[in-house]
């Protein structure tokens, strides 16, 4: 797979642009602030419908328009489709088949698949658990794109319940007596419903990615430490004690995954209801997937507080290189290796980890690689260069 063409109107700072793209490297080169993050933003919003940058769509469209078009022509196995989303402030996104009827927009999950490395890697090791579950999710998506759907039903359900457990405890707290909660029990079922889809797809991709991530941290590091993934669960610590959970209430001893949605269903409505009393009063939900966690170790010590700057550099990339096999993996057919995008990456790694980086991934079907200078471009990534300076794009022959 490899996008041969990307289209940009009022899409972050650019007004308009038209970029040709080929397989192998393309290295787009200018100072910091030009635009060249922007580029391979909207090539990655087109497999996630999100960026790696911002977590709401706003900032996307260029100021004073009122929305933003991303279009690609992306090539498989010698056939060809034009991608299109619309990004419309305050209203839903639009998108669009080789010039087709318009379609929700995450209709076209699938149709490109990226994986992208960028300098916010870092916070999947050093940062808070929502940035994790945020890369299992977008991953997920990726690989099965209906799930979007079921992530989006799932911000639905938090929302609502919440504002139901928040009136609820209002209520207890004037009334002094039991508020009417047959609505919430609706609501605690639809949150077990949705909740449990996304606990075992995240749980089996986990499984999926351990064995991939231990191999990329040994390659990226030369052997230097043992990495290791597991899927943290709220729903397993409120099972060994109800009267425990604080903050996201997780650990990383989780050993249940091969249980069926239809367990898993089960167990979360059991633990809302040992938990109702506590939500009630605190005004939130506090067992789900959005409470879960994945947690990272090095050495068998967690990686956030004990691995060095340049370990968390690693583990990062780790992440993100077990993430690219995975999906190359994936029985979609010929040509089914998503791109790779790697933001200003070279520039934040020593010598010894640009060059392993370097290595492992200089025989990918198509790499875009943004540098504020060309040195900073490994040789062994070596090819077409556009230059990106003020907002203007030029190829370089």
């Amino acid at each position: 797979m490899h996008v041969a063409h990307l289209s940009l109107v009022d899409f972050r700072g650019y007004a308009q642009v038209d970029l040709a793209l080929e397989p192998g490297v393309t290295a787009l080169v200018g100072p910091n602030g030009q635009g060249k993050t922007n580029l391979v933003e909207a090539i990655g919003y087109l497999a996630s419908l999100s960026s790696h940058r911002v977590s709401a769509d706003a900032p996307l469209i260029r100021a004073g328009a009122d929305r933003a078009l991303v279009r690609a022509k992306v090539v498989r196995a010698e056939r060809s489709a034009t991608v299109e989303v619309e990004i419309v402030a305050g209203k839903a996104n639009r998108a669009r088949v080789n010039g087709g009827s318009p379609v929700r927009a995450r209709e076209v999950l699938g149709l490109v698949r990226t994986v992208l490395f960028a300098p916010e890697d870092l916070v999947l090791v050093k940062g808070d658990p929502d940035g994790r579950r945020r890369f299992l999710d977008q991953l997920l998506v990726q690989r099965v794109p209906r799930l979007a759907g079921v992530l989006t039903d799932l911000d639905r359900v938090l929302r609502q319940r919440g504002a139901l457990l928040k009136t609820a405890g209002a209520a207890v707290r004037q009334r002094g007596g039991p508020a009417d909660l047959r609505t919430l029990d609706v609501w605690d079922a639809k949150l077990a419903q949705v909740g449990a889809q996304v606990i075992v797809a995240r749980r089996r991709l986990v499984d999926d990615l351990r064995p991939r991530v231990a191999a990329a941290y040994e390659e990226v590091s030369a052997g230097q430490g043992v990495a290791q993934i597991e899927y943290a669960s709220s729903l397993d610590a409120v099972e060994r004690s109800p009267d425990d959970v604080q903050g996201d209430g997780t650990r990383s001893d989780d050993t249940r995954g091969d249980e069926t949605t239809e367990r898993v269903e089960a167990r979360l409505l059991a633990a809302m209801g040992a938990l109702r009393t506590k939500e009630i009063e605190r005004g939130v939900s506090l067992v789900g997937p959005h409470r879960d966690d994945l947690t990272l170790t090095l050495g068998g010590l967690p990686a956030k507080g004990y691995a060095s700057h340049g370990e968390s550099w690693s583990f990062a990339l780790a992440l993100r290189l077990a993430s690219w096999r995975l999906l190359s993996d994936e029985p979609w057919g010929e040509d089914s290796e998503p791109v790779l995008l790697l933001d200003d990456v070279f520039a934040e790694l020593d010598a010894r980890r640009r060059d392993r980086l370097a290595g492992l991934v200089a025989d990918a079907g198509q790499v875009i690689i943004t540098a504020a200078v060309l040195e900073d471009v490994p040789r062994p990534l070596s090819g077409a260069r556009v230059d990106v300076v003020a907002g203007e794009v030029t190829r370089v022959l």
